[in-house]
């Protein structure tokens, strides 16, 4: 038991631990500024739960990163309240924006003219896809909403480390190249398949050299959404001496439809990984565009080393 002045005789009185002074200081943790612009998560492909659940996901962990934040979905293809699109989304952001001016003039508070952005546009896709890259762009102009857009998440160490751990999951890799083990089912030769055209098969290469570091490996990029890309690859990696390849989708997901996927795969005769998702990485690299286009954080998160 314990009184009001303290614990009785014999117990241990725990004290508070004083700030440690200095530079080595832990940091204040970062919040979001108030009234700061929406994150708006523009989510690519056919909606339905298992993309909505993923975007969910991705925003859950942007918001676990930066406590205050203003999170929303907006579907690229969307229809109705379920699956609002992106342009819906950005309105009621404006609509909410300014009502909560009106009301606090109402009220006789001293308010500022909301001003700047009313969001930022966040497009969940790995790399450059100039065709679903316009359709975003269309929406927020069709919004008539100010709102910033920012580009895609990668190239990223971020992303090499999330196909890094698709391809163990699916048993293609080793978990920790510096642990003594054995994978026996593990690729020696890795197609990194991307969609968007040229300039999407160049930037996943930058994310594939990363990841040909950690497996000690050859990665390379083919596109998806090119006939006879993934199994031209396929065949160079083979003609250079690998035996065992592995399919590694440089996606999140929904931007891609899954029998494309399987075909490309079957096409090369290859194994397939799963698509990178819901993967944190995702959602700190979503967020970090978004604070880095406010100039309220470090530009990107701090990649992990390569293992």
């Amino acid at each position: 038991m314990s009184s009001p002045t303290g614990p009785e005789s014999g117990l241990p009185v725990r004290m508070p631990r004083p700030r440690q002074p200095g530079r080595h200081r832990r940091p204040e943790p970062l919040v979001a500024p108030e009234d700061a612009p929406a994150l708006v998560l523009a989510v690519p492909g056919a909606v339905g739960t298992a993309t909505r659940g993923l975007a969910e996901e991705v925003v859950s962990i942007a918001r676990s990163e930066l406590p205050g934040l203003d999170a929303r979905i907006g579907y690229v293809d969307g229809d109705g309240a379920e699956f609002p699109t992106l342009q819906a989304v950005l309105t009621r952001a404006a609509d909410e924006r300014t009502a909560r001016y009106e009301q606090a003039l109402a009220s006789g508070s001293e308010a500022k003219e909301p001003d700047g952005p009313v969001a930022v546009v966040v497009p969940l896709l790995a790399g450059p896809d100039n065709a679903l890259l316009r359709r975003v762009r269309q929406a927020v102009m069709e919004s008539r909403v100010a709102a910033d857009l920012t580009g895609v998440l990668g190239p990223h160490p971020l992303l090499a480390e999330a196909l890094h751990v698709r391809l163990s999951e699916a048993g293609l890799a080793r978990a920790d190249r510096a642990r003594l083990f054995t994978v026996t089912t593990a690729a020696d030769g890795i197609v990194l398949a991307s969609v968007g055209g040229d300039e999407a098969v160049q930037a996943a290469g930058i994310t594939g050299m990363l990841l040909a570091a950690r497996l000690a490996v050859p990665v390379m990029a083919a596109a998806l959404d090119a006939d006879g890309s993934i199994a031209s690859v396929a065949e160079q990696l083979r003609s250079s001496g690998s035996q065992h390849l592995a399919l590694a989708p440089y996606l999140i997901g929904p931007e891609i439809d899954p029998d494309l996927l399987a075909a490309a795969a079957a096409e090369a005769d290859c194994a397939t990984a799963e698509p990178l998702g819901a993967y944190p990485a995702i959602g700190k690299l979503a967020l970090a565009k978004y604070t880095t286009a406010l100039g309220i954080a470090p530009q990107q998160p701090q990649g992990a080393q390569a293992r």
